[in-house]
């Protein structure tokens, strides 16, 4: 069972997630659009790994969203 403490110091998909808008997404250089690529599937794989339950979310449509933009 999880602390009081530990529940202050978890850390969520919400608590690291970007979702930029479209506009947004046009103003980053190709570098910028890798480095989010990179962290958000590494923060997906992290999560995963401790357990994280992803049936609040809809990742699988979110990464379609994203290739839809070019993302």
């Amino acid at each position: 069972m999880e602390n009081k403490e530990d529940a202050e110091n978890s850390v969520t998909y919400e608590d690291v997630h970007i979702d930029f808008i479209e506009d947004e997404w046009i103003l980053l250089n190709p570098s910028q659009k890798s480095l989010y690529k990179v962290v958000i599937l590494e923060t997906y794989r992290n999560l995963t790994a401790l357990g994280y339950s992803w049936k609040d979310h809809n990742f699988e449509e979110h990464c379609q969203n994203a290739r839809k933009h070019g993302r």
